[in-house]
């Protein structure tokens, strides 16, 4: 039975590799829409909470140096580094806190979710910070604070909203289809 899960998570962690490295052509035929709209970080969650953190690391990591390395968007340093450690601590961190978290029905179960995505996203953001100070630095360029809550913050809010309306029904409504089974 175990070896059974594994092999099903990785096909799911699979699609949501390929969910990554596909949504952006959907959003990114106008690049500032599609910055702001932060599709790769979707199914990175998505599998973070469904397949459980290893898997939601390892595609966080690996889609956009995928996509940079094929499609040569983003570009590779430092924007697909970045966001590689970025997108590794969403799946990890959601993964990770949805796991420890305390399964319960009703109104807990929903906050405990949304603290699990809100602290994935925070933590993620914060990875993202951090990477691009270092990135930036190697490359001799600044790094600052207004940077930082530029582009983790303000020009993320269209995404960061379509994650907290769209990641927690996606989630509940496929863990109710696994569970009725």
């Amino acid at each position: 039975m175990k070896r059974q899960n594994q092999i099903f998570n990785m096909v799911l962690s699979a699609l949501f590799l390929a969910m990554a490295y596909v949504l952006p052509f959907f959003t990114g035929q106008i690049p500032q829409i599609g910055a702001m709209l932060c599709p790769m970080h979707i199914p990175v969650l998505l599998c973070g909470f469904i397949c459980g953190w290893p898997w939601g690391l390892c595609v966080g990591a690996v889609a956009p140096l995928l996509r940079s390395v094929t499609l040569g968007m983003p570009p590779l340093f430092p924007t697909a580094v970045c966001m590689a450690f970025e997108l590794a601590t969403y799946g990890a961190v959601a993964g990770l806190l949805h796991k420890l978290f305390p399964k319960k029905k009703g109104v807990l179960s929903v906050v405990l979710f949304y603290a699990s995505l809100l602290v994935a996203m925070l933590a993620g953001r914060l990875v993202w910070g951090a990477a691009m100070l270092v990135c930036l630095g190697i490359k001799g360029d600044g790094f600052g604070f207004t940077a930082f809550w530029a582009g983790a913050v303000l020009n993320a809010i269209p995404g960061i909203i379509v994650q907290l309306v769209l990641i927690p029904v996606i989630v509940m409504v496929l863990e109710r289809l696994q569970y009725s089974e």
